[in-house]
């Protein structure tokens, strides 16, 4: 278990340590919370249960009906196995997702079954159901082999990591919706649950000094937001649950208090749904849990986290892509977009939830963007979204397509003009999720990728260790970066990029900071500037130490570029132009190197090109621009 820790660490230590700051939430707690405002064991109610006439008569027919059609496809359907061969093959081979997805299927499965008699409310789905948490209850452990430190489960082994934790948060609202027909069919049933939550979540999650309750990583608020369910609603100990509550109140703060004031997520917008969304989630509950005591939804950092999630909103469901992001359509997921909005005021982000829910047909699809929305869909957010469906119906909808925006802590910048859409960040290559691609750039045209960063594949035993960045996903080699002398950027807090300069729509950094010494770089400036009618154009100005190579400039596409001409790189319908009395330049297909998770991304294949620079000299400046 320690090994796979520490190796996770190695990669997000900036993000997992104690902070000293302004401990927002602990603050308001010890001067508004008393001992009769935390509400009592048994007392939480969030939400009308299952069998409430508010599910039958406040929500859309055809909503309703979409989990219910959703949950049909599971009516008498068996559980799917999880062999312990399948669970040791990531101390074997390194594979992970094999068990995962047997795993997720099973919460998928279950999740699908309780939405859907929640809505139709005829205990048709119930024995399903019954049969379901019995078949979860009995696995060995919630989590995944990825986080674990044994080859195979054991009981006594409860170790509190991401899955154990959401498992354990899906199981309690499960209960918690459907207490009256859990209690009606075994009264031991219903004590089971509340006893093995205990075992393997909350008494671990108080005794244990875990790294991730002081880290300032998507670990913390993740695990947390399950954590508070599970005390709220299986706790039955009032000194337990008081002691709980504390102890993630104080989790929080440090990751509160470790992000920066712009709300930046140096783990991508993939993580933000589960980094400030699961914070979300936690403030939500604490708000209801404390009669409305702890409520920090005018804050600023808070408003700035939410906002984060559509400053970096490419179009048509896109996101900027960098750290251990994807290509992820809708990235954004409706049932936090929207309760998020709503908490925190936002009128872009419920415009935006809106527009989602329009584009992707909500009224008639419902359950199909839920079984989409994670590795296996939350059911508390569903929830807490259909509470609120009819001010969400409502909603004008409007697609976040910001003309400029510039994160200053995560060094980000994006611009818009016309059809093209530009992200260039620098910061550290110490980032939680890191790629070592400081001062790197995307370009989209009509919110489809035209220059790329690759993204990653399917995670393995390989990705959350010291050999990382032997992954070429991971290296800055495979970004839009520069290759100094034949080196590329080496990975540490320490490799930074220097002297930012942002005015709107332009960004100069100095990014020689981001090699290591063997480089023998003394500065290489890179200024991106988007103007207009002349497209983006981007100036290299540098100076080597000594040229044992010649400097070579890599651009990464996402269609096959015509370099028939030179001077001109044609992609599709747009062209980088450069001067070839400067460059020379390669172009290959790198279709080898993606594995099936980035083959289904990249299905117009993925091409490396490489601008070589001619000039002898130490130093020099090379300009090229896209348009």
């Amino acid at each position: 278990m320690k090994k796979t820790f520490v190796s996770f660490l190695l990669l997000s230590v900036s993000s997992s340590v104690a902070f000293a700051g302004t401990k927002l939430l602990t603050s308001l707690y010890d001067r508004t919370v008393t001992d009769s405002t935390l509400v009592y064991p048994g007392n939480f109610h969030p939400l009308p249960q299952a069998g409430d006439t508010f599910w039958r008569d406040s929500v859309p027919e055809t909503i309703r009906n979409s989990y219910i059609a959703y949950g049909e496809k599971y009516l008498g359907k068996s559980w799917p196995a999880l062999p312990v061969t399948e669970f040791a093959r990531f101390k074997g081979d390194g594979n992970r997702t094999g068990y995962e997805q047997l795993s997720f299927n099973r919460r998928r499965q279950l999740a699908a079954l309780v939405m859907a008699e929640i809505t139709e409310g005829r205990k048709r789905f119930v024995p399903d159901i019954i049969n379901g948490l019995h078949c979860i209850l009995e696995e060995t452990w919630w989590g995944i082999p990825a986080h674990y430190g044994k080859n195979i489960p054991t009981y006594e082994d409860q170790t509190v990591d991401l899955f154990n934790a959401e498992t354990a948060g899906l199981i309690a609202w499960t209960a918690y919706m459907l207490n009256t027909d859990i209690e009606s069919f075994s009264p031991q049933l219903r004590k089971r649950i509340d006893n093995e939550i205990t075992r393997r979540i909350l008494r671990p999650a108080a005794k244990t000094d875990y790294w991730w309750k002081r880290a300032g990583m998507n670990w913390n608020p993740w695990i947390a937001s399950n954590w508070l369910a599970c005390i709220l609603i299986c706790e039955h100990d009032r000194k337990q649950q008081t002691e709980g509550v504390a102890q993630i109140i104080a989790a929080l703060d440090c990751f509160i208090d470790s992000y920066p004031a712009d709300g930046g997520c140096d783990e991508g917008p993939n993580y933000w749904d589960r980094a400030a969304a699961s914070l979300f989630d936690c403030l939500n509950l604490l708000n209801l849990a404390t009669d409305g005591r702890i409520d920090v939804s005018d804050n600023q950092k808070i408003k700035a986290m939410a906002a984060y999630a559509y400053k970096l909103y490419v179009g048509k469901g896109r996101c900027v892509n960098f750290a251990d992001a994807n290509i992820n359509t809708m990235a954004l997921q409706l049932n936090v977009a929207y309760p998020f909005g709503l908490y925190i005021d936002d009128p872009v982000m419920k415009q935006f939830a809106a527009y989602i829910a329009h584009k992707k047909d909500f009224a008639r699809h419902a359950a199909e963007i839920y079984d989409n929305s994670g590795n296996w869909p939350a059911l508390a957010r569903e929830l807490f979204l259909i509470r609120n469906v009819n001010g969400l119906i409502k909603e004008e909808p409007r697609e976040p397509l910001l003309k400029d925006v510039w994160l200053p802590d995560l060094q980000i910048m994006t611009s818009r003009s016309r059809n093209l859409f530009v992200a260039m960040k620098g910061g550290t290559n110490g980032e939680s999720h890191n790629h070592n691609d400081v001062g790197s750039f995307i370009v989209y045209t009509d919110g489809s990728p035209l220059i790329v960063d690759p993204g990653v594949g399917s995670y393995t035993a390989k990705t959350f260790s010291k050999q990382r960045y032997d992954i070429w996903s991971m290296q800055s080699q495979y970004h839009n970066l520069p290759i100094i002398n034949g080196t590329g950027q080496k990975d540490g807090r320490q490799y930074a990029a220097s002297e930012a300069k942002y005015s709107k729509g332009r960004l100069s950094i100095d990014i020689a900071k981001a090699y290591p010494e063997e480089a023998g770089v003394r500065q290489w400036t890179r200024e991106l500037k988007m103007n207009g009618k002349h497209g983006i154009e981007i100036t290299e100005t540098y100076l080597l130490d000594t040229m044992r190579t010649h400097p070579q400039i890599v651009l990464m596409c996402a269609m096959s570029p015509d370099t028939s001409v030179p001077g001109i790189i044609r992609l599709g319908k747009h062209r980088v132009e450069y001067d070839p009395s400067q460059l020379s330049l390669t172009s290959s297909g790198i279709d080898e190197l993606l594995d099936e998770k980035l083959r289904g991304i990249w299905s117009d294949g993925l091409y490396r090109i490489v601008m070589t620079v001619k000039s002898e000299k130490t130093g020099g400046r090379i300009k090229y621009s896209i348009k």
